[in-house]
Order: structure tokens, then sequence, then C-alpha cells
């Protein structure tokens, strides 16, 4: 997803993008730091759920969440977008709760399908891989060993992260299949 542009038609009529510059992945129903690890049930059933579509949820009772949904019917996963670079009409988006924000995203954008409703993913030219950094989640120390997973992915030359400054790897084409 990374260099992919996020955009949201809004019901104000007005056309919201940012380029994805910083994802986490969250995967699988024993993932520790995942919604998922409690089953297909409440805001998470949405992540055992048909691919492509949207995963909203409100976190902190007052800022919403994008997530992409992954993998196959029946088996949960999803990706977080973390960080946008503003395209068209959007503040910046640096952190997860900024990036709806700044694309006026909410939970009616939850469960729609990414690739024919008013939230969708535009095709934009690929990031190179000696540009893509790779390392742990944030903010998930709670999910124990599951923290350390390196499944957080950014553009190493973005200055919209929302944390830079963080050492990670230089991605390595082989780890992702």
């Amino acid at each position: 997803m990374l260099g992919q542009v996020l955009v949201h038609l809004a019901d104000d009529g007005v056309r919201r993008a940012g380029r994805i510059v910083e994802t986490e992945a969250y995967v699988g129903p024993d993932d520790a730091a995942s919604h998922a690890r409690r089953g297909p049930r409440g805001r998470a059933a949405v992540m055992y759920g048909t691919p492509g579509v949207a995963y909203v949820y409100l976190i902190y009772g007052m800022h919403f969440c994008f997530n992409a949904v992954t993998e196959s019917d029946g088996y949960p996963g999803a990706v977080l977008v973390r960080a946008i670079e503003p395209l068209e009409n959007a503040d910046r988006g640096a952190g997860p709760a900024l990036v709806c924000k700044a694309l006026h995203i909410d939970r009616g954008c939850n469960g729609v399908d990414l690739t024919g409703s008013h939230v969708f993913l535009e095709p934009a030219p690929d990031i190179a891989d000696d540009n893509v950094r790779v390392g742990p989640r944030i903010g998930v120390d709670y999910a124990g060993a599951w923290a350390a997973h390196p499944w957080r992915f950014w553009v190493a030359d973005s200055p919209h992260l929302s944390r830079r400054g963080v050492s990670g790897t230089t991605l390595d084409p082989a780890m992702l299949g």
C-alpha cells in the first residue's frame, strides 16, 4: 500500500487525498496486537470478512483509524494506515487518527468496498525497495513478543511520518513472499 493514494469523496462533495507513507500490518487470530485476537465479533468482525474493505474504528472514544482488510474471507488481517502525505484538500496526516481527520474518514466508512465506493485507493508510482524501511509496530507494547514483529513499513525519505528518527532496516523483497 505504500505510495498508493488514499482518497475519500466526502459527503461535503470535496475530494480529499493523501499518499500513503507509513503502514502497520495485523495478521491472524493469534496476533496479540490485533483486534482480531478476541474473535470475529464486535468491531473486529470486519477483519474476518471480505478483503478489500475498509476497517474503521474509534480509539480513545474520539479518534478514528483507517485500515484495509487484506486476508482471505474468514482469516483476519488488516493494514493500518499510519501516515499520509497530503495531496488534495487534506491536512498533514502523521499518525493514524490524523489520517482520518485529514481525509474526513469516520465510522460511516467502516466496511465499505475500497474498489467501488466513496473511499478507495488509487495506483501511484511504486516506491523503490531501497526507500522502504521495516521495523516493529508502534504503541502495542502490551502485545509482548508480537509488538516486536517487523510489520511497520514506511517511506524512508518522507517528512510526513508519524515517528521520525526511528531506526529500521531496508526492505528485503524476499520477506514479502
